[in-house]
């Protein structure tokens, strides 16, 4: 039987709600659009049941954090949020301080909905704004306006003590100086976090098809890095430091649930085309479940789970996906974990080249970082140091 590591990165529950209003251009994720209502009394109980699944293989876990996520978890009611997370504490114990997070979109805020939200246990609101102006928010496919966002922030205000929203940068034809404007006003609307992509062109998105079809032209590569740049002074000036590649936050605002991720903690992934990595007795596990609604739907009611890939990860290949995620964060990753998980340590040849190359730095209490040049291509250094 496999002993559990001598570290703890905390235990998180991810919910995956598949639904959205429209399929946004640029989107990949697991969302689809359904135009007749959705029966969300079944969705409770395949959650229920996919819950009792993973449960078993994780009995005495406490959970640190919650998150919905999709899709748009606020199409649904507030009683269903209620339901899942009921559900989710007659499988575990649930810390008293445990961070509960829900996605949502400003066309589907309003002061009672959240109030239900709140009332049924979520305790931090991450908004999809996408952008602060009219005609990009159009060119995104978003569904919301400028006037809806600055309302729906008004009104997470009143109801949360936390609250974040998204923004995409490198959209085309914009300028430094727009970017550096926008920014500044979303930071003193936020209250606290503001996560921060920049556009990327998707295989399979609307936006790759235009793409192909010369219909929309992506921002060169040297002009996004100068608008990377402004999004890290722009921040950094403005007391919301980058503690991961995209998400800035003032201190002790971070992201629980994320940064649980990128610490490569232990995580449920529950409904259609969530991921899991959980410790069990044969070690840790990889885990993968059915992408379309309905026919995970279907496997959960015939056999009360949807997996459809189950592995068991290697120890090589735990090193690597935690070198991988951890080196995506501000404060680097400890390499005695690294050892702990590969079972012999990072090749030193490669870090001290990293290092003299300036593209990685070390720490006072020995975690390795990437420095602010190694941060642009960090694929490549994380290539470069992987076992």
């Amino acid at each position: 039987m496999a002993t559990r590591p001598p570290f703890d990165a905390g235990f998180g529950v991810y919910i995956h709600w598949p639904f959205c209003a429209s399929k946004c251009p640029y989107c990949d994720f697991n969302s689809h659009v359904r135009h007749a209502p959705i029966d969300e009394a079944q969705y409770i109980a395949a959650f229920a049941s996919e819950m009792a699944h993973q449960a078993a293989m994780t009995k005495g876990r406490q959970v640190s954090s919650i998150f919905f996520g999709g899709g748009t978890p606020s199409l649904m009611q507030p009683s269903t949020i209620g339901a899942i997370l009921d559900a989710i504490a007659r499988h575990w114990t649930i810390d008293p301080a445990c961070e509960i997070t829900m996605e949502a979109n400003p066309t589907s805020i309003e002061a009672g909905r959240l109030k239900g939200y709140r009332d049924a246990g979520v305790n931090r609101l991450s908004m999809g704004f996408q952008a602060m102006n009219d005609a990009d928010l159009r060119a995104l496919g978003r569904l919301h306006s400028v006037a809806e966002a600055l309302a729906a922030v008004k009104t997470a205000a009143s109801i949360f003590d936390r609250y974040s929203f998204d923004l995409i940068y490198a959209r085309p034809n914009q300028t430094p100086a727009a970017w550096a404007a926008e920014l500044k006003e979303a930071i003193n609307l936020s209250a606290e976090h503001l996560s921060l992509y920049q556009l990327t062109i998707e295989p399979g998105t609307m936006f790759e098809r235009m793409v192909a079809a010369g219909k929309l032209t992506p921002m060169p590569d040297d002009e996004a890095r100068i608008l990377f740049d402004t999004t890290r002074e722009t921040c950094e000036a403005a007391g919301f430091p980058a503690y991961e590649i995209s998400n800035h936050a003032r201190k002790g605002a971070e992201c629980r649930h994320n940064l649980l991720y990128w610490r490569y903690g232990e995580y449920a992934g529950i409904g259609p085309g969530a991921h899991a990595r959980l410790f069990t007795k044969q070690g840790r596990v990889a885990i993968a479940t059915e992408k379309h609604p309905e026919t995970w739907l279907k496997a959960v009611k015939a056999k009360g789970h949807g997996t459809v890939e189950e592995e068991r990860l290697a120890p090589l290949d735990q090193a690597n996906e935690f070198l991988l995620m951890g080196l995506r964060l501000t404060e680097g990753i400890d390499p005695s974990r690294f050892e702990a998980l590969a079972g012999r340590p990072l090749d030193q040849a490669r870090v001290i080249e990293m290092i003299d190359d300036g593209f990685v730095a070390k720490a006072t209490n020995g975690h390795l970082y990437v420095t602010k040049k190694g941060v642009p291509v960090l694929n490549a250094v994380v290539g470069r140091l992987t076992v």
